[in-house]
This record gives C-alpha cells, sequence and structure tokens, in this order.
C-alpha cells in the first residue's frame, strides 16, 4: 500500500520553534543597548536600557577587561603631569571607540578590549594647551548617501587639542580621504598669544550632517581674548558651513572667550543644537565688558542647519566668577500639567538646577530675580539681580560663616576660621576684591563638566563637588612683585585690565578643604516634585591620606553618573580609586569596582553579545593631585567559566582594606622588632659559658 502524499503542514513542534526563535531575536533587540554617543543619546541623558545589572546582583561585577593606551610608558613624566584623561567612548558599529589624551582615536573589541586600530594625529607635544591635554570624547556619523560599505560611510569625527577635526573610517581607523585634506580640517582660530591657547577638549555633536566644534580658551590671561566662536562643518566634506560669536559685536566690549567648552547636545527633530557657553573673559574682572555679555553663561539653541540663533537663556549677568555653564546641556519628557512636556535641564556650577521648555527657552518652573552683593571693584559694573530657580532646591550650600570652619584639630580648625574671616564673605555673588573674596561654591562647582543623568521618570542623578576658593584681584602696578611673592600658585595677569588675580583654594594646613564635610555628593532629584530624594558622600581619602586611611568625607570630583533601567548609578569621578554603583531608589552604594587610578571620567554601559559591560576611563587627575594612568576598564557580572569576584576584591580592594592591612603589618613588625629586641638583650645578659 503507497503512502499518500499530503500539502507540507508545519508540524506543531515545528511552529514553536519558529516562535521561539522570533521571541528570541525580539528579545535581543529589547537588551540590545548600545551608547551611541557622548551622553548616550544625543540629547545626553546619560540613561541606557540595559537592565542586566541590578542591585540584587551588582555585587557579583568583576573585572572583565583593561587596556591601556601606552601614554604611561612612553611619554615623558614631566609631559604625563599636564595631562588629563576624561574620555567616555562610544560604540560605533561594532567598535568600542574613544580618543586618548594626544588625540590619538583608538578602536577595541567591544568583548575583550583588544584594539581593533589606532589613529594617530601626531599631536605636538610642546604645546602650553590652558586646558591640558585633554580629549573627553569623538562623534559618530554614518553617510546616508554611502553604500553600508564603502570606505567611512560609517566615520569617527573628533577634534584635537590643536585645533583640527578629524575624520576616520569607523571600521578600519583609515582618514577619510574626502574630508578637508586627507581626513582633518585645521580650523581657523585666528591669532594666538601661545600655541595651546585654544584647543578642542569636548565631543564635537553632529546634526543633520553638520559637524558643529566649539572650544576651550585659556581663563584670565588676557581681556582681549580669543573669540568663543562656535563653528560648524559639512560631515561628508569638511566645508565651513556656519560660523556663530557668542558675544555679540558691535557692544564695544574688550573680551573675547564665552566660549562653548563643555559638550554640546542635539535634538535632530527641531533641528537644535544646544550650547552651554562660558564667562567672557577675563574671568574676574569685567570692568572693560560693561553690561550683562548676553549669550555668555547661557544655555543657547542655534539651528543647526544655518547656525542662526533660536533662542537663548542667561544664567549669570556679567559673570565675575567664572561660573561657566560648564554641564551638558540635557534633553529630556517630562509630564507637566499632565501632558507631555520636551525640556533642557540645566545644572549649574553653583548647584541650582534650571528646566527650560526646548522649543522657546523659557522657564518650565519659575524662577526669580534676587538682589545680589554689590560693591565691585573699580570701574566694575555688576549686575544687581541674579536669576535663582523659585522653588527648585540647591544641590549645594552656598553660605559660609567662619564659625563653621572644619578642622581636623583644633590647630587647622582655628587656621580655616582666620582665612574665612579675613576673606569678603557677602554670600553667592559677592564680587572679586583687593581684600580677597570667598567664592563659594568654588569655580569648579557644584556641577561642573560631568552634568547629570535622568532617567524616564524625571530624576535627576548627579554629582556635586564642595569646596571654597579665595579670589584676589592684585592691583597691576603690584602684580610683578606678588606673582613673584607668590610662585607655584595660581596667579594670572588678566592683561589689559587693571587687575592681575590669585585664585586658591582654601584649605587647612593639613591640606583638607575648610568647609565642612562632605566635600563631594552624589543626590536624586526630583523634578516633578523638586525636592531632593537622597544624597550621600561620594568618595573617600583612601588614596590622598597616608597609610591608605578611609575617612567617608566625599572628595571633590569630576566625571559624571550614568543610570540604567537595572535601578543603578555608576559612578566614577572621585579622587580615590573605585568606580561606584548606587541604588538608584535609596542612595545606598552597593557595589565598588578598585581601578588603576581615579576614574575622573564618566562611564558609559552597553550590551554585546547578550552582556552588559560598565566601561570607565581611569586616568587620575595629575592637576588635582591624583595618581595619574591610562587604562580603560570594563566590569561584567562573570559567565559560566570565568571566576566569580574574588575574595581580595571584596575586602582588601575596597575603602580601608589597604589601612587595615597596613597597620596590621606595621602591628606585626613592631611585635616581631620587640621580640627580636628582648631576646637580644636576654642574650647579652646571659654569662659567657
Amino acid at each position: 500500500m503507497s503512502a499518500r502524499r499530503t500539502p507540507w503542514r508545519p508540524a506543531k513542534a515545528g511552529i514553536q520553534m519558529w516562535v521561539a526563535l522570533l521571541l528570541a531575536t525580539l528579545s535581543a533587540f529589547a537588551d540590545a543597548a548600545g551608547w551611541s554617543d557622548y551622553g548616550n543619546d544625543a540629547g545626553g541623558r546619560r540613561y541606557s536600557d540595559a537592565a542586566q545589572v541590578r542591585p540584587d546582583n551588582v555585587d557579583g561585577l568583576r573585572r572583565q577587561w583593561l587596556y591601556r593606551t601606552g601614554d604611561l610608558a612612553r611619554r615623558p613624566a614631566a609631559l604625563m603631569r599636564r595631562v588629563k584623561f576624561e574620555t567616555t567612548p562610544i560604540l560605533a558599529g561594532d567598535k568600542l571607540v574613544f580618543c586618548s589624551s594626544f588625540n590619538e582615536i583608538v578602536a577595541l573589541d567591544p568583548g575583550t578590549g583588544i584594539e581593533a586600530w589606532r589613529f594617530d594625529p601626531r599631536l605636538a607635544t610642546n604645546l602650553r594647551p590652558a586646558n591640558r591635554y585633554n580629549c573627553r570624547g569623538v562623534a559618530q556619523w554614518r553617510d546616508p548617501a554611502a553604500p553600508a560599505d564603502a570606505p567611512c560611510a560609517l566615520r569617527i569625527l573628533s577634534a584635537t587639542v590643536d585645533a583640527r577635526l578629524l575624520a576616520v573610517d569607523a571600521r578600519s581607523g583609515i582618514a577619510c580621504a574626502g574630508f578637508g585634506n586627507d581626513g582633518q580640517v585645521r580650523i581657523d582660530v585666528g591669532a594666538l598669544d601661545r600655541p595651546g591657547e585654544l584647543q578642542v577638549s569636548s565631543a564635537p555633536v553632529v546634526a543633520g550632517g553638520v559637524v558643529i566644534v566649539g572650544s576651550a580658551i585659556g581663563d584670565n590671561q588676557r581681556a582681549h581674548a580669543p573669540s568663543g566662536r562656535v563653528r560648524a562643518f559639512d560631515a561628508r566634506s569638511g566645508a565651513l558651513r556656519w560660523q556663530w560669536d557668542v558675544l555679540e559685536p558691535g557692544t564695544g566690549a574688550t573680551a573675547g572667550a564665552a566660549n562653548v567648552w563643555a559638550p554640546m547636545s542635539v535634538d535632530e527633530a527641531r533641528g537644535l543644537v544646544f550650547l552651554p557657553t562660558s564667562s567672557p573673559s577675563p574671568d574676574f574682572y569685567g570692568g572693560l565688558r560693561p553690561g550683562a555679555n548676553r549669550h555668555a553663561d547661557s544655555v543657547v539653541a542655534l539651528h543647526a542647519a544655518d547656525g542662526t540663533l533660536a533662542w537663548a537663556f542667561q544664567i549669570v549677568k556679567h559673570d565675575v566668577w567664572d561660573y561657566d555653564v560648564a554641564a551638558q546641556p540635557t534633553l529630556t519628557t517630562l509630564a507637566v500639567d499632565g501632558r507631555p512636556r520636551d525640556v533642557v535641564v540645566q545644572a549649574t556650577k553653583q548647584g541650582l538646577v534650571f528646566v527650560l521648555d526646548r522649543d522657546t527657552g523659557q522657564p518650565v518652573f519659575p524662577v526669580e530675580e534676587r538682589a545680589v552683593p554689590q560693591r565691585g571693584a573699580p570701574g566694575e559694573q555688576l549686575s544687581p539681580t541674579q536669576t535663582f530657580p523659585a522653588d527648585m532646591p540647591a544641590l549645594v550650600p552656598s553660605t559660609l560663616r567662619a564659625e563653621d570652619s572644619f578642622g581636623f584639630t583644633f590647630f587647622d580648625r582655628g587656621a580655616c576660621r582666620d582665612k574665612i574671616a579675613a576673606l569678603r564673605n557677602d554670600g553667592l555673588y559677592t564680587p572679586p576684591s583687593e581684600q580677597g573674596t570667598l567664592v563659594y561654591p568654588f569655580t569648579g562647582g557644584g556641577v561642573n563638566w560631568g552634568g547629570v543623568a535622568v532617567d524616564p521618570a524625571g530624576i535627576v542623578y548627579v554629582n556635586t563637588s564642595r569646596a571654597v576658593h579665595a579670589v584676589r584681584l592684585v592691583a597691576r602696578a603690584d602684580y610683578a612683585a606678588f606673582r613673584a611673592a607668590h610662585a607655584g600658585k595660581e596667579v594670572s595677569p588678566q592683561a589689559g585690565t587693571p587687575f592681575g588675580m590669585l585664585r586658591d583654594l582654601v584649605v587647612s594646613p593639613f591640606g583638607a578643604p575648610c568647609n565642612p564635610p562632605p566635600w563631594g555628593t552624589i543626590a536624586a532629584l526630583d523634578l516633578n516634585s523638586r525636592r531632593i530624594l537622597w544624597q550621600e558622600p561620594l568618595g573617600t581619602t583612601e588614596d590622598l591620606l597616608p597609610l591608605g586611611i578611609a575617612l567617608h568625607t566625599g572628595t571633590p570630583n569630576f566625571g559624571g553618573p550614568v543610570a540604567t533601567a537595572g535601578g543603578l548609578v555608576f559612578i566614577g569621578a572621585a579622587m580615590d580609586r573605585y568606580l561606584r554603583a548606587f541604588d538608584a531608589k535609596t542612595g545606598a552604594e552597593l557595589w565598588r569596582g578598585r581601578l588603576p587610578a581615579a576614574g575622573m571620567a564618566t562611564p558609559m554601559t552597553y550590551v554585546w553579545q547578550g552582556r552588559q559591560y560598565i566601561v570607565v576611563a581611569a586616568g587620575g587627575h595629575g592637576e588635582a593631585g591624583v595618581q595619574t594612568a591610562d587604562a580603560i576598564v570594563a566590569f561584567a557580572l562573570p559567565v559560566a567559566g570565568e571566576a566569580a569576584r574574588s575574595w581580595r576584591d571584596r575586602t582588601i580592594d575596597q575603602p580601608g582594606g589597604r589601612a587595615v592591612v597596613r597597620l596590621i603589618a606595621i602591628g606585626v613588625f613592631i611585635v616581631a622588632a620587640g621580640l627580636a629586641l628582648m631576646r637580644w638583650k636576654r642574650k647579652r645578659r646571659r654569662p659567657a659559658a
């Protein structure tokens, strides 16, 4: 009997298999979290959908790989003291890409950290860059007109310390021949006082095929500093598309700078680029630049296509405190009055948080003008008021009385009290003076270039520093002698004005800040309720004090946080050598991973081949007196066949762990030496045979 032929029908098991495969594919896509821009997305939210690492398993994170740029081994120690390693990598195609302090562009395998390619722009090392050798990040752009496999269809864009814009192929690292002159454009910045007076330190941004570049300009050297002009170039050819001057021409002011040195943000749908602008030159005397100095110290929105102004919101009028808008403007969406509203979140060095409408620049929540201290230096024309959020809490204190001075002992507390009492101190925005003025928060913040992370619920995660500067104006006739008498201090000429200046941290004879701790914090701020949900110290003294003594005082910090859908906030930033994870809901510190040096950069996270990695640059900070390094470090949860987090990592390599080991070793040595001495004495007393 022959078998009967029937039409093909998939078996039930086959259907189930295909459904399972489809679901697995969709799940893989859902779990595929990348990091495409400096702040993860073009709006700089620093929030990742990655959720593999959670509060219940984060304690298992272990170092997965470590990559060194080689700078520490092959460059002179004196040069490395003029370096900052503040880069945040991006995931471009199948490569993890970042820039070194010397503007080398490096691509790594995301899973192993093995170098795939390196592009060297051959940066001169005899420059004197105002903000040290530094590159915080790169950008990527996919050419919509190019075949996917064409050279430079996906390109990496980066700008340099010596003011060049580079374009290299993301797959090979070869320079894009059709971009400028063999892959580079030299930015015309005009005449400089010295090589390195103007540099680019933050990543460019790309909007609609236009690459936008800011600049970092040396502070306090001269009134007529280089212009803080923002420039835009064609992403394909490198041709100049437009330029925009921050300081409005024709005002009669003698000033420069007001530059965009901090990270920018982009809203592609609106065709807008958001600029955080800095203070005009020089920082601490504005007598030659009367008025508010409009567009300086502002959040500015430009039309990316042509560089025309959409709107601007000024945060500091007539800045004489170096209170640049330093943090990246962060784009998010909030529920306001029951409906979604696209906003810009801007945190400041003063520890203030403004929320602006993305289309108009108008404040979403109330702001108010408050009278601020007057009686500036001769020739100064201060603004009588400054802008404050009306009901958004400040993230840091801004008043410090002499009687509140901190010290580890009665002696150093008294020294701090005398220092503070000798300064002019009328609160926030007290003008610089020949007497010396207390600047609190100090010019490093509050919130600096690390910016904030914002989750979809409107919770802002932000780290702050708390330290004090003393700023003293020095009459021109006395400047040369004063500078000679204060060798080793920051004494700057402010050439072209009646005053030079001294800026100095207010610290005790033991080197501790004179303001009470914590000296660094991380906090969660609910934008909807306008209240701080939690605030915790960030950092210890372990890598600052002898023997590794770890006081949980917090430390001044540089770099920013990353929030994840897994309910965690990752951050390095502090002056001790740890990457940390905090519970996003409670602020509890759940995990610390030891680094080769302080991770004073913003971390990033991504999912690669089903595994979540958390990556940070561990470069230390020579300017802050912290040990330097040249490492990129990746952490991940162990998988089958890999060792779990080690006992040493959980104990000795934790704050205070090395201090305990060293104290035990000292104790054992003292006991052993004492026993040996006793034996020797007994032997000497023993009569000879």
